[in-house]
């Protein structure tokens, strides 16, 4: 019996175009080695933030991809679940839209576009900087 093989995208010469367009801006604009500096902007300042904020346990990621578990205790490493929902509506409320995961769900998830600038970094540290601060004093 033959069988025929075929794929609803492949060879779609408008699909093409569209990819090459992006690659271009990719390579034209150098996306990467923005998304490389500003990550490390943006770990530094999470850093920081891990120095005032009792609740940042760990910090993990590349890139503008990171993590940041939420502790109640870092010699423990209790998991700060409840905080890190609240941490997370507090930042909804603001303005930033992050996430939240990991398998206690004590893990903000950070994953900005690769169009982020430095002001939208330094807003974000802000927005979490309150919003760790009025969570860790209630």
């Amino acid at each position: 019996t033959s069988r025929i093989h075929f794929n609803t995208f492949g060879g779609n010469p408008v699909s093409m175009a569209q990819g090459l367009a992006t690659l271009d801006v990719i390579l034209d604009e150098n996306i990467q080695g923005s998304a490389k500096s500003l990550g490390a902007k943006l770990f530094a300042g999470l850093r920081e933030l891990q120095k005032k904020h009792h609740l940042i346990g760990d910090i993990r990621g590349r890139g503008l991809m990171c993590g940041v578990e939420l502790v109640t205790d870092r010699a423990t490493k209790a998991h700060a679940t409840a905080q890190c929902a609240a941490v997370f509506e507090q930042c909804k409320d603001l303005g930033l839209l992050i996430g939240k995961g990991g398998l206690m769900g004590n893990v903000l998830r950070i994953k900005p576009p690769m169009c982020l600038s430095e002001a939208d970094i330094d807003f974000m540290l802000e927005v979490l900087d309150v919003a760790l601060g009025e969570v860790g004093r209630a």
